[in-house]
């Protein structure tokens, strides 16, 4: 995984988005097995909710991540770490912990070799395991802030199901997330030419829009938006 321009101070600015995060839960939560590899745990912003789990395996490249992420949830006797990249030997040294579930979320992205990177996850699952993956969606929507963030794509529906097809994996799940967050996307990238999120982008965004949206597409999958998620089976 290639996350360099990911920094930390990235992650510690998204730690404050605690309903955004909430809402990745909601979306992923019924998805997810008993012992579940997160790849790309980051500084565990999303790995506290996992905890409940009769195992979580955590793993990134970066190893100050996963030092503070120890730190973060100490005495987890269910929490195992590794520093690995996905391609790598030792991570498929994962396969020993049984793992019945790998979750991706806004990962996948910083992969230069993403085809790899799904092969890789699925070589440490017993068939009829599951990845779960959220990307961002539509590659138009690429701007600065994307290339900033180290992302090598934003996804379509149709890349995302050839992606898997090419990998052997079935689709259990493929649609669309945040439809507001198209909007602000665009509007970032094309007219604004952001580099950055501000925090007080992050902070309106978290408190007064995800409430709603979320609530919403809880009763209807929207035809568009920022992200997608994907459930993938391996035979």
């Amino acid at each position: 995984m290639d996350r360099t321009t990911y920094t930390i101070e990235d992650q510690d600015r998204m730690t404050r988005a605690k309903n955004y995060f909430a809402w990745q839960d909601r979306l992923v939560r019924r998805e997810l097995g008993c012992r579940v590899v997160e790849v790309g745990c980051g500084l565990g912003n999303f790995t506290g909710s996992l905890l409940d789990r009769e195992a979580v395996i955590a793993v990134d490249v970066e190893p100050e991540c996963v030092e503070r992420l120890k730190q973060r949830y100490s005495g987890r006797t269910n929490l195992h770490t590794f520093v690995c990249d996905v391609a790598s030997a030792g991570f498929r040294e994962i396969a020993k912990l049984r793992p019945d579930t790998c979750v991706c979320l806004n990962v996948l992205e910083h992969v230069e070799d993403d085809e790899t990177a799904l092969r890789g996850m699925a070589s440490v699952l017993m068939p009829g395991g599951v990845i779960v993956l959220l990307v961002p969606a539509f590659p138009v929507l690429y701007g600065p802030i994307d290339r900033n963030l180290g992302h090598y794509r934003r996804y379509s529906r149709g890349g995302l199901r050839s992606l898997a097809e090419r990998t052997g994996l079935r689709i259990r799940k493929l649609h669309y997330s945040n439809c507001v967050g198209f909007f602000g996307w665009w509007t970032n990238a094309h007219i604004l030419k952001r580099e950055a999120q501000s925090e007080q982008q992050i902070e309106v965004f978290d408190r007064y829009v995800v409430p709603v949206i979320s609530a919403a597409e809880r009763w209807a999958r929207p035809p568009f938006g920022q992200s997608l998620l994907a459930v993938l089976e391996r035979p």
